[in-house]
Formats: C-alpha cells, structure tokens, sequence
C-alpha cells in the first residue's frame, strides 16, 4: 500500500490510475486494476447511450466492489454527440468522472458533483490545470508530451508538473511515459498524488486491443514512437503519439480503407478509413499495421499479463 492525497480521496490502495483507452477498455479490464488495488477506468463513455453505459458499468459492478471511474472525451469532435445523460449515470455509479481534450466547464463538473462522484480533468498545460481547479475539479491529471494516443500536452511530464504544482492545491496526477516501478517512484518523489498509465495495460490479457498490435507494443524500443498528427483524418487537429512503423504503414497502403471494425454504438461492421482515429480492437479485420494505435507512449512494453500482475 501506498497512501497518497489521491489514494485517500478515491478509495484504492496503489496510485496508479488506468487511463481510459476507450477503443481497449472493456469491464473487465477496469474491474482488474481496481480488484489489484488501483484504480480502474471505463472509457470510451462519450461514444455510448445511457442505456450502453448503464450496461457496460453494471458488467464492471459485477466484477469488482472497489471504487472505479468513468472517462469522457469532449474535444469539439466529441461534446456534440455526448449525452449528458451518460454524464449523470456515471456520476450516479463511479467515484469519479474525468473528461479529456476540452475547456474544463463548470456545467459538466456541476452535474458530476449533482449526481455524487468526484470531477477531475486531464490537461495539458498549467493555464488548462488552473481552470480545471477553478471549474471545481477534486482532482486533474497532468499529461506530458510523452503520453501515448492523444496527447494534451506540449512540454515534459515532469516539468508539467511542477509548473501544476505551484499553482493547484488538489491531488494531481502525471500522465506520459509513465510504465515502470522506477518512473512510478520518481513521480511521486516529484511531488505527484499518483500516475496515469495506458500502454501497459494496453498489452495486459483483459484489454480489447488487437493480438498483433500487443505483439508489436511489447516489441517496440521508446525510440519507435513518433509525435505526430497523421492520424487525423476523422479527429483533426489532435496530436497524437503512435508507433513510427504504423504511420510508414498507412503512408505506404494503397487505398482509402484499411479494414472494418465493430462500432460500439451500434455493434455493426463500419469501414477503417486510412489516417482515420479508430484503434486496432480484437475485431478489427484488415490491415492492423496501418491502423491507428491509441495508446502508444514513449517507453517500451516490454511484458505483458494480467492487469492484476503487470502493473508497475
């Protein structure tokens, strides 16, 4: 056990929080992390109806009795389609709700706060980290340039962070290359409440993602991620972090889809545009290679497990 500002306020034993990972979250892969004694997330909710979120966080429930989350996604792509409904009912169940890639608003924190869990937004920069504190989030997550999939910040976790520091008084979170004991440890003597890891839960047994492209996570060197903005075609103007062998993949690919996958809304076969946001899941059928990966960060993956015996 490691009792921190964040452990105390959520209720888990380790500071460590799975990030969302929305396209390779499935319950039980939340219900594992928080079974291990961290904190499991649900993610992809901006994506669902209140009657899909009401089922996937009763699966979770099924599984764990431990405190968990719910991540939403409110980029100027997403906040059209997220129903607030979907916000209510996880503030209703979760103990804490956490949005991503927008202004922090007073609106959707209020509701979170109405229906009884915790807010916390992950940001970018120290101005975001600041108006989270001031829309009333309990707690915010710093995302540095290292991070995997889509990534908020512009400058290095630990200097986020210390800029954040000076200037909030909740428990904070740092996100980007975090996936050893060792990095681990290091946040918290910097200061952090606890840490935001995706990747090497993306490789764990419980997580949706596609076999090959878990293969290619454990492969890979932190010198074969690139920062980069390719993958953009139905999410513009996102940086993201991904593995450099699938950007040469989909610039080498002769077309415009690269295979099909099962949408989560509606559970019918949809098309994989190249340079496209969609993830490898284990439904994906086509040209993994030059799918986007989600959540890549910049340090290797080097083994693989259950959730329950992989965490840092």
């Amino acid at each position: 056990m490691l009792s921190t500002d964040f452990t105390r306020l959520v209720g888990c034993t380790i500071p460590l929080q799975q990030a969302g990972m929305g396209g390779f979250t499935r319950p039980d892969l939340t219900a594992a992390v928080s079974e291990a004694g961290a904190f499991g997330m649900v993610g992809g909710a901006s994506n669902l109806t209140p009657a899909m979120l009401d089922q996937r966080l009763d699966e979770v429930r099924t599984l764990t009795s431990k405190p968990f989350g719910v991540n939403f996604i409110v980029s100027a792509v997403h906040r059209p389609r997220l129903d607030l409904e979907c916000v209510r009912l996880a503030g209703r169940t979760a103990r804490v709700v956490e949005f991503f890639y927008g202004e922090p608003d007073t609106t959707l924190v209020g509701l979170v706060h109405a229906a009884g869990a915790l807010a916390c937004w992950q940001v970018g920069s120290r101005v975001e980290a600041i108006a989270a504190v001031n829309a009333g989030c309990d707690l915010v997550v710093a995302q540095g340039i290292e991070a995997g999939g889509h990534v908020r910040g512009r400058i290095g976790t630990l200097a986020l962070l210390e800029q954040v520091l000076a200037e909030v008084r909740v428990p904070v979170l740092v996100a980007g290359g975090v996936g050893t004991g060792r990095t681990m440890a290091a946040a918290l003597a910097a200061g952090a409440a606890g840490v935001r890891v995706g990747t090497r839960f993306v490789a764990a047994a419980e997580s949706d993602a596609h076999t090959d492209y878990k293969q290619a996570l454990i492969e890979a060197e932190a010198e074969d991620t690139v920062y980069t903005d390719v993958f953009g075609v139905n999410w513009p103007d996102a940086p993201h972090r991904v593995l450099r062998s699938c950007v040469e993949a989909a610039q080498s690919f002769e077309g415009d889809v690269v295979g099909e996958a099962v949408l989560p809304s509606t559970g019918q076969r949809s098309p994989l545009v190249r340079f496209g946001a969609t993830v490898p899941t284990r439904s994906t059928t086509g040209a993994i290679s030059a799918a986007r990966p989600n959540s890549v960060m910049a340090m290797p993956c080097r083994s693989a497990g259950k959730a329950s015996s992989s965490t840092p």
